[in-house]
C-alpha cells in the first residue's frame, strides 16, 4: 500500500535470482510483465494486485514450478479466455502447487476454458477468482474436478446457462460467489453435498424454481444471499430450523406461503431480508426470540394480522421495515424500548391506534407512517389527534398530572446536587471513562483529567479546529506524542449520536487514508475522541488560506488518497460504510501531505442486502446529492456525488457555496458548461503553466467529476472505478 510507480525491471531475474516472495500490490506500477519473471524458479508468491499493468498475461508464468499464489487482480490485462485456454492456463499446468489463482477485475473476455478442470492444477487449486471481468458463456461442468477448491468467485460477469450439477462435487467449497450474472434455472440438488459451505451469494441472476430443502441442513452454512432472482414456491421449512444461519437474504423473488413459528429457533440470525415477495399470513411472535437480530425487512409482501408485541424483545434491532403489507391493529408500545432502532417503516398498511412517541420514535418522520388511515398521534405525523376519553388515556392523564411531577422534582434536585458535587470535587479526580479498548482498540483508558492535562485545561492556544458539534485541540498524552483531541459539545443536538456513530464505525476500519481513532473518554457530561494528529491541517486550509499553496500533483495525489479511502469504505469493509459528509475540512493531511478522511459523526453503515437506507439529512449544503438532500436517501453513490463536487472544488478553488453560484447556477452546472473547451478558464490560476499537458490532465479530471455528479445515482461510477481512472491520469 504505497504509491510506487514505474515498471518491473526486465533484469529482475539477474538482480534477484533467488526471489521467493514478490508483493507489489496496491501501487501504481504499469507496463507489461517482463518475460524474465519466468526465470525466477524459486518464486512462491507473485502478487501485483491493484496496479495498472497492461498487455497480455504472459504464458511463460507456467515455468514458475514453485508458484503457489498468483494474484493479478485489478489491473488492465487484456486476454481472450479462448486464447488463455490454449496458452496461459495450459502453461499453468506445470505449476502443480498452485493454490491461489486470482485474475479478477481485468478486461479479459470470452468463456471459461473447459481445460481448467482437466489440468494438473485441478488437485491443488484452492482459490479461483475471476470476478468483475467480462466472462461470457456457461460455467463449464469440468470445474467440478477442482477437488481442493474452497473459493469459487465468478461474480459480476456475463455468465449464462445453468449452474452445473458438478459443483456438488466440490466437497471442500466454503465460499461461492456467482452474483451479478445471467444464470438461469434452479439451484442444483447436488448442493446438498456441500457440507463445508458457509457463504452462498447468487444475487442478481435469473435463477428460478423452488429452493432445495436441504439448504437449511448444511452444517456450516452461515449466510445465504439469493435476492433479485425468480425463485418461487414456499421457502423450505428446514431453513427456519437452522441455528447456524446468520443472514438470510431472499428479497425480490416470487416466494409464497407463510413463515413458521420455528423461525424463533434461529438464534444466530442477525439479518432477515424477505422484502418484495408474495408471502402471506401473520408475522410469527417467535421472531421476538431472535435476540441477535439487527435487520428485519419484510416490506412489500402480503402479511396480515397484527405486529407482534414480542418484537420489543429484539434489543439489538436497528432496522425494521414492515411497509406495504396488510397489517392491522396497533403499533406495539413495546417498540419504544428498542434503544438501537434507527429505522422503522410501517407505511401503507391498515394500522390503527396511537403512534408511539417514546424512545427513537421521537426521531421518525411522517412518511414512515403514511397510508394507514386509522393511526393517530402527534401533529408532526400529520395524523388525527388521539381521543383522550378512554380509560387508558384517563389513567395516563392522572399519571402525568399527579404522579410524574413530584418524581421529576426529586430527580431534578438530585441532579442539581450531583452537579454541585461534580464541580466541587469531580474534576480534580479521575472520572469514569472508557477507551476504545472497549471497541476493539488496544490503547489504555484515558481519563477526563488526562484530557485536561494534555490540552492545558482546553486552552484556546491548543485549539486547532472547530466544527458544528465540537472543537478539536492538540495535546500531548504520553511519550511526548501529539494527538488531536475532539471534544464534543453535548449541548448541540445530535452530539451523543455522533460520538456513538464514530466509535461504532471506526472501531473496525483500518486503512492508511483514514484518520485513526486512538482512544476515547466518555462519561455523563463529557465525551472526547483521541485521534491521530495531522500536522498539516486540512485541505480547506491549503486551498483557501493565503500562505498555503498546492500544485497540481499534490492536489491529484490527495484526491487519489481520498478515493482510495472511500473505495475501502464502500467495498473493502465487511459492510458498506457511507461517509455522508465529504468536504475539504474533513480531508486531513499528515506530515507527508497524504490525504486522510476523517469525521465519521454522521456516517451510515449499510448491510450486504442494503443498497439504500433512509436517514436524517445532516450533510453539508453544496456537497449533498439530490436524493440525500431532498429525501434523506443514503447509498454509496451519495459519497460519489460529494467526491465529484470535491474534485471540482480542489481544482477550481471555488466553494460550491461561492457567491458566483447564485440563482440556478451551481458548481456542477458551471463546470459542465465549461467542459471541455474552456475548462482551462475556470480552474485555479495557480495551476496553469505548470506542465506541458496541463489542459489534457484537467479535462480528464473534470470529466470524471461531472460523471460523479450525475443526478441519478445509477448513472454515477462507483468509487473503485473513480480510483482506477484517477490513478491513470498522467501529469
Amino acid at each position: 500500500m504505497n504509491q510506487l510507480t514505474g515498471t518491473i525491471p526486465s533484469s529482475i531475474d539477474k538482480g534477484l535470482p533467488n526471489l521467493r516472495f514478490l508483493y507489489l500490490g496496491i501501487n501504481q506500477f504499469s507496463g507489461n510483465i517482463p518475460s524474465s519473471i519466468s526465470n525466477l524458479s524459486s518464486l512462491f508468491i507473485f502478487d501485483i494486485t491493484n496496479n495498472s499493468f497492461t498487455g497480455h498475461i504472459p504464458i511463460n508464468l507456467g515455468n514458475l514450478r514453485s508458484l503457489r499464489n498468483l494474484k493479478l487482480t485489478e489491473n488492465q490485462f487484456t486476454n481472450d479466455l479462448s486464447i488463455l485456454e490454449q496458452e496461459f492456463l495450459t502453461s499453468l499446468s506445470n505449476c502443480k502447487n498452485l493454490a491461489n489463482l486470482q485474475l479478477g477485475e481485468n478486461p479479459i473476455t470470452g468463456p471459461l476454458p473447459k481445460s481448467l478442470g482437466s489440468s494438473n492444477i485441478s488437485a491443488s487449486l484452492e482459490k479461483f477468482v475471476v470476478a468483475s471481468c467480462n466472462i461470457t458463456g456457461t460455467i463449464p461442468s469440468e470445474i467440478g474436478n477442482l477437488s481442493s477448491l474452497f473459493w469459487l468467485h465468478l461474480r459480476d460477469n456475463n455468465l449464462n446457462g445453468m449452474i452445473p450439477e458438478t459443483l456438488g462435487r466440490l466437497r471442500n467449497l466454503q465460499s461461492l460467489l456467482l452474483y451479478g450474472n445471467k444464470l438461469h434455472g434452479p439451484i442444483p440438488n447436488s448442493f446438498c453435498n456441500l457440507e463445508n459451505m458457509f457463504y452462498i451469494n447468487l444475487v442478481e441472476n435469473r435463477l428460478s424454481g423452488p429452493l432445495p430443502s436441504c439448504l437449511g441442513n448444511l452444517p456450516s452454512l452461515q449466510e445465504i444471499h439469493l435476492a433479485d432472482n425468480l425463485f418461487n414456491s414456499n421457502i423450505p421449512s428446514t431453513l427456519w430450523s437452522s441455528n447456524r444461519l446468520q443472514i438470510v437474504s431472499l428479497s425480490r423473488n416470487l416466494f409464497e406461503g407463510s413463515l413458521f413459528d420455528a423461525i424463533g429457533n434461529m438464534n444466530s440470525l442477525s439479518g432477515l431480508y424477505l422484502s418484495g415477495n408474495q408471502l402471506t399470513g401473520s408475522i410469527p411472535s417467535s421472531i421476538g426470540d431472535l435476540h441477535s437480530l439487527t435487520y428485519l425487512r419484510l416490506q412489500n409482501n402480503k402479511f396480515d394480522g397484527s405486529i407482534p408485541s414480542s418484537l420489543g424483545n429484539l434489543e439489538m434491532l436497528q432496522y425494521l421495515d414492515l411497509s406495504q403489507n396488510i397489517l392491522s391493529g396497533s403499533i406495539p408500545m413495546s417498540l419504544e424500548t428498542l434503544k438501537y432502532l434507527d429505522y422503522f417503516n410501517v407505511s401503507f398498511n391498515e394500522l390503527t391506534g396511537q403512534i408511539p412517541d417514546g424512545g427513537h420514535f421521537g426521531n421518525f418522520t411522517l412518511e414512515l407512517f403514511i397510508g394507514n388511515k386509522g393511526l393517530c398521534g402527534a401533529s408532526r405525523f400529520n395524523v388525527k389527534v388521539c381521543k383522550g376519553n378512554t380509560p387508558k388515556s384517563s389513567r395516563r392523564n392522572l399519571l402525568l398530572r399527579y404522579i410524574l411531577p413530584p418524581i421529576a422534582l426529586i430527580i431534578l434536585v438530585a441532579a442539581a446536587i450531583m452537579i454541585y458535587l461534580f464541580k466541587s470535587h469531580g474534576k480534580n479526580s479521575t472520572l469514569l471513562c472508557f477507551s476504545e479498548s472497549n471497541l476493539g482498540l488496544k490503547h489504555k483508558r484515558i481519563s477526563y483529567c488526562e484530557i485536561l492535562r494534555a490540552t492545558n485545561n482546553l486552552d484556546i492556544a491548543n485549539l486547532v479546529g472547530k466544527g458544528s458539534i465540537g472543537s478539536v485541540y492538540k495535546g500531548t498524552i504520553s511519550k511526548e506524542i501529539i494527538y488531536a483531541i475532539k471534544v464534543l459539545d453535548l449541548d448541540v443536538q445530535g452530539a451523543f449520536k455522533s460520538f456513538d456513530t464514530e466509535c461504532q464505525i471506526m472501531r473496525s476500519l483500518r486503512h492508511r487514508n483514514l484518520v485513526k481513532v486512538i482512544t476515547s473518554c466518555s462519561n455523563l457530561d463529557f465525551k472526547a475522541l483521541v485521534l491521530e494528529y495531522m500536522p498539516n491541517g486540512n485541505l480547506e486550509k491549503w486551498l483557501y488560506s493565503p500562505n498555503y499553496s498546492l500544485n497540481i500533483g499534490q492536489r491529484l495525489g490527495i484526491m487519489i488518497d481520498v478515493a482510495s479511502a472511500i473505495e475501502y469504505l464502500h467495498q473493502g469493509y465487511s459492510s458498506p460504510v457511507v461517509h455522508c459528509d465529504l468536504k475539504p475540512s474533513n480531508i486531513l493531511l499528515d506530515e507527508d501531505m497524504l490525504g486522510r478522511v476523517g469525521d465519521f459523526g454522521i456516517a451510515k453503515l449499510l448491510t450486504h442486502d442494503q443498497r439504500m437506507a433512509q436517514t436524517k439529512t445532516l450533510g453539508t449544503i453544496g456537497y449533498m446529492s439530490p436524493e440525500y438532500g431532498s429525501g434523506g436517501l443514503v447509498s454509496t453513490f451519495v459519497d460519489v456525488y460529494s467526491y465529484g463536487i470535491l474534485l471540482m472544488e480542489t481544482f477550481t478553488k471555488k466553494r460550491p457555496t461561492d457567491e458566483l453560484f447564485l440563482g440556478e447556477l451551481t458548481m456542477k452546472g458551471w463546470v459542465s458548461e465549461s467542459f471541455p473547451n474552456i475548462i482551462i478558464q475556470i480552474v485555479d490560476a495557480e495551476l496553469l503553466n505548470a506542465y506541458a499537458n496541463i489542459e489534457e490532465c484537467l479535462v480528464s479530471i473534470m470529466e470524471l467529476a461531472i460523471e460523479c455528479t450525475a443526478d441519478l445515482p445509477d448513472e454515477r461510477p462507483n468509487m473503485k472505478d473513480v480510483h482506477v481512472r484517477l490513478k491513470k491520469i498522467n501529469i
